[in-house]
């Protein structure tokens, strides 16, 4: 299967997710504002929706993936399946004692993450109780990860790519219930959408649990040991979680550090909504798809073809999110008015998430990057490097979070999220130059900065766009027409970015139909035509 086929199929499950996530968030946004209520259920949501992240989107896999795939390759079906076994049952064992410590200190807990709600005793108790429902996805998302990580050993990736898309359709079902039922704007929505959040967990891991038996790579619970598998698999998991998951640690810091003024954490929640669509389509088809195709061009020693892969996805994702950048940095406050403002989302909630979302927006390329190019030390068994790479940029993280915090609240906290991205980034791609992993070949060489400039020629329609639809996208109480204009925006913008690029060369669609391509090296490897989609 070419590997551009692979990254569309996730992509595709993926956009679906993120416009369902979308019509969730408005719904939510609508029925709790950004008050009390949002702000308990955003960091009663943000721990497990973390271990989603890390889990269920690829992180995981980094330790996992290359695991499962030396059994595969050295001991066949029998030898993986013992292998998945005697992971499985570490697995839940460990996951029974970790929900039930974060039962037992959950005020602990909710005081890391959200320590200015200590002030608030009401909203400080009702975060509690939120955070305990929404504890019961936590142990969901990581067996979603662990098997995810077995179907993409396998070179299948599109019922995890999916599960997401049921936890939208659960919650969104949960939110209809609210608002027929009269819970709007009350307590009672904040208990009712937690308690959907672990039933739309227990749906995904069935999802599955039904796709893994179904594909024939099921496997027996074994014995609980610690056995040197267990070992090396949890040993290998904290640098790849630290390393992979960068991003969403230095979240989970600026959601602790807005919880000290009211209002901040639902702000920045909304805007990593939004950014988070571009950085969700490309990130995690990445996070799936790269790392096992990297690894099954590394075992049939093809170093070259492992290069070519990796260029190309950097040139992928770059073509996806440089546009996706200057878009949000340009037409933020439209993007936030016409998806969120209405019932209890205002004005001023608006701007506020509006200025946090083009801070995020600063790093949304560097995001990508790091993806890709942790990938390449993660296929090499070097999950120490993206480690030190990630602690290096969560204390550049955390040291602007809180200088900025002071005087752009959480506009700040969302730039120094996006500057500690780009350090991530550089670091990597400095020791990957150093050892001489990666090169830039002639065709990212040539189509970077063609890229570039059809971003930034897209832009400057969109701006000439965005003041002429203006009294449109402001259009009061009619959502269609403020639909409209935005689709319209958005729509021209890219079809003015995809038009400029291929005419300076920086899309080359010749290459894009040739990456669709299975390439007859690596379809020739047994192991793939038996296990391929």
């Amino acid at each position: 299967m070419a590997i551009w086929k692979s990254f569309a199929k996730v992509g595709s499950a993926t956009i679906l997710s993120r416009i369902l996530g979308f019509l969730r968030d408005a719904m939510i946004a609508g029925s709790l504002g950004a008050g009390p209520v949002a702000d308990a259920f955003v960091v009663a949501f943000r721990l497990p929706n973390l271990f989603r992240r890390l889990f269920a989107e690829g992180v995981f896999n980094s330790a996992f993936v290359p695991l499962y795939s030396r059994a595969l390759t050295e001991e066949g079906e029998a030898g993986a399946a013992r292998f998945a076994g005697e992971i499985a049952s570490g697995l839940i064992g460990l996951l029974i004692i970790v929900t039930s410590l974060g039962f037992v200190f959950t005020p602990l807990l909710v005081d890391l993450l959200a320590f200015g709600f200590s002030n608030d005793p009401q909203k400080f108790a009702l975060t509690i109780t939120l955070t305990r429902f929404c504890l019961l996805y936590l142990p969901c998302m990581s067996l979603i990860g662990f098997l995810g990580g077995i179907l993409s050993a396998h070179r299948r990736y599109v019922a995890t790519a999916m599960a997401p898309v049921l936890l939208n359709i659960v919650l969104i079902a949960v939110l209809v219930f609210i608002y027929l039922f009269g819970y709007v704007r009350s307590v009672e929505a904040g208990y009712i959408l937690s308690i959907g959040v672990a039933i739309a967990g227990l749906s995904q891991l069935a999802l599955i649990l039904m796709a893994v038996w179904r594909g024939g790579f099921g496997f027996r619970l074994l014995r609980p040991t610690v056995s040197p598998s267990i070992r090396r698999l949890f040993g290998n998991s904290v640098p790849a979680v630290v390393g992979g998951g960068m991003t969403q640690i230095n979240i989970v810091i600026g959601t602790a550090i807005a919880s000290m003024k009211a209002g901040t954490v639902s702000d920045l929640y909304y805007a990593d909504r939004i950014y988070q669509l571009p950085l969700g389509v490309i990130g995690i088809a990445i996070g799936v798809v790269l790392l096992p195709e990297l690894l099954h061009r590394i075992r049939i020693d093809r170093e070259d073809l492992a290069i070519d892969t990796q260029n190309r996805s950097l040139e992928m994702a770059l073509a996806l999110t440089l546009p996706a950048s200057v878009g949000l940095l340009i037409a933020a406050h439209p993007i936030v008015e016409v998806l969120f403002e209405r019932g209890a989302f205002g004005p001023r909630d608006t701007d506020m998430t509006a200025l946090a979302l083009q801070g995020f927006a600063l790093g949304l390329p560097a995001f990508v990057a790091v993806k890709v190019l942790s990938a390449t030390f993660f296929a090499r068994l070097d999950l120490r490097t993206p480690m030190w790479a990630g602690i290096a940029a969560v204390v550049v993280n955390l040291v602007l979070s809180i200088i900025l915090f002071e005087q752009f609240g959480g506009t700040g906290i969302a730039i120094a999220t996006s500057i500690a991205g780009w350090v991530n980034a550089l670091i990597l791609w400095a020791v990957l130059f150093h050892r001489r992993l990666w090169r830039i070949d002639g065709p990212l060489e040539h189509r970077l900065p063609r890229l570039a400039l059809a971003s930034a020629a897209m832009g400057l329609v969109v701006w000439i766009l965005r003041t002429a639809l203006d009294r449109w996208l402001g259009a009061e109480n009619i959502v269609l027409i403020k639909v409209g204009a935005l689709a319209g925006l958005v729509g021209t913008g890219l079809g003015v970015f995809v038009l400029i690029g291929i005419i300076l060369g920086g899309i080359d669609v010749d290459s894009i139909r040739a990456g669709f391509k299975s390439d007859p090296e690596i379809a020739d490897d047994p192991l793939l035509r038996v296990v391929s989609d």
